[in-house]
């Protein structure tokens, strides 16, 4: 005799996945046309059928360690051919956003950046810090002089402090969500499996690097322009950032860097790509797809705040070439607000899907569960 199984709906959950944007989760019927034109979902336990069934019967736990809402690369092709206009695709956009807020360590981050209704709050954080910090050091005012040097309004020290502690601080943070999040869906999935992990995970980076996954799409298969230019824009200004650390400790090398420096070439043009990639990305998601789609609002806080970032940065050296004072400094300090969001709030924000769905694919590999 097979063993019963009791279900108890959590109707709570079920409210907010429909508040976040999967307001559309009650229309599905299970007819599976979605499992069977997803270009992604494994012939094996194929997706997202069986996530729209949990999600309609509140099963936080399950979806929190199902690593299949991972592999889900938002095609919407599933949301384009579902007869009753369920959207799965928006659906699973929303339960990423969840899990990422159930892992979330320590949780009240989780409830703040994930919430795009408490960006101001998540903002007025490093907003505040910097104000006390540059307060109790005196540094709370425009540097005279014509030349426009932003370590003396800001010291290096001080920034270098405050950020290397916060991102030791949430990187263990990250690591502790992601670990709990592998040791739920190991637990739960319980499939043997057929490859190592190492493997796994390389070819995991390998398909990263090249956002391969993107191409089976057919509704959104131009995002990965738009995502490719991000992602590289990000590795240039990691580099970059390792670069001019290296400048200021070793030479001795001290801004402002002259713009013939190849530091600042390959800067500029990590934040001019980035800002294109963001652009590509919007455009891509108000273009007619012939599909009735809807972003949350938490994808579009991500969106704008990299755009932020990137405007707030190019605008911050031409006011300085410009020789602005007045307004150079006020922009660097808003800059640096955003670098704090994007970088520190990394485990919470929508950047932590690479987190989460690297370990997902990664799992998929070892398990044997993978299409690509």
């Amino acid at each position: 005799m097979p063993e019963n199984t009791v279900i108890t709906p959590d109707i709570q959950f079920v409210r907010e996945l429909k508040e976040a944007g999967g307001d559309t989760l009650k229309k599905c019927y299970q007819c599976a046309t979605c499992s069977v034109v997803c270009p992604m979902s494994p012939d094996n336990k194929p997706f997202p059928r069986k996530e729209m069934i949990m999600a309609q019967w509140g099963m936080r736990e399950e979806l929190s360690a199902d690593p299949d809402i991972w592999l889900c690369h938002n095609c919407n092709d599933c949301s384009k051919y579902c007869p009753r206009g369920a959207r799965p695709g928006d659906v699973l956009s929303v339960m990423r956003q969840k899990v990422i807020k159930e892992n979330a360590v320590p949780g009240f981050m989780g409830n703040i950046v994930t919430d795009p209704k408490k960006t101001l709050v998540a903002l007025a954080i490093p907003f505040v810090l910097f104000l006390v910090v540059l307060g109790l050091t005196g540094h709370l005012k425009i540097p005279s002089g014509e030349k426009i040097v932003y370590s003396e309004f800001f010291p290096i020290r001080y920034i270098e402090v405050i950020f290397i502690s916060a991102v030791a601080l949430t990187g263990i943070s990250y690591l502790i969500s992601l670990n709990g999040f592998w040791t739920k869906m190991s637990k739960q999935n319980g499939l043997s499996y057929t490859k190592g992990f190492v493997p796994a995970l390389t070819e995991t980076i390998v398909e990263f690097l090249t956002h391969k996954r993107f191409e089976k799409c057919e509704v959104n298969a131009d995002r990965k322009t738009g995502h490719l230019l991000v992602f590289y824009a990000f590795l240039g200004l990691l580099i970059t950032t390792i670069w001019i650390t290296y400048y200021y400790y070793v030479p001795k090398i001290h801004s402002p860097i002259p713009l013939s420096d190849p530091m600042k070439w390959l800067a500029n043009l990590s934040a001019l790509a980035l800002i294109a990639g963001v652009l590509i990305l919007i455009y891509n998601r108000t273009k007619d797809k012939g599909v009735d789609t809807k972003n949350s609002s938490f994808d579009w806080t991500f969106v704008v705040m990299i755009l932020l970032l990137a405007v707030t940065g190019i605008l911050t050296e031409l006011i300085r070439l410009a020789g602005i004072a007045s307004l150079a400094y006020p922009m660097y300090f808003i800059h640096l607000t955003f670098v704090f969001y994007t970088i520190v709030y990394f485990p919470y924000s929508k950047l932590a899907h690479m987190g989460y769905r690297t370990l997902a694919i990664t799992y998929s590999k070892m398990t044997g569960r993978d299409v690509m």
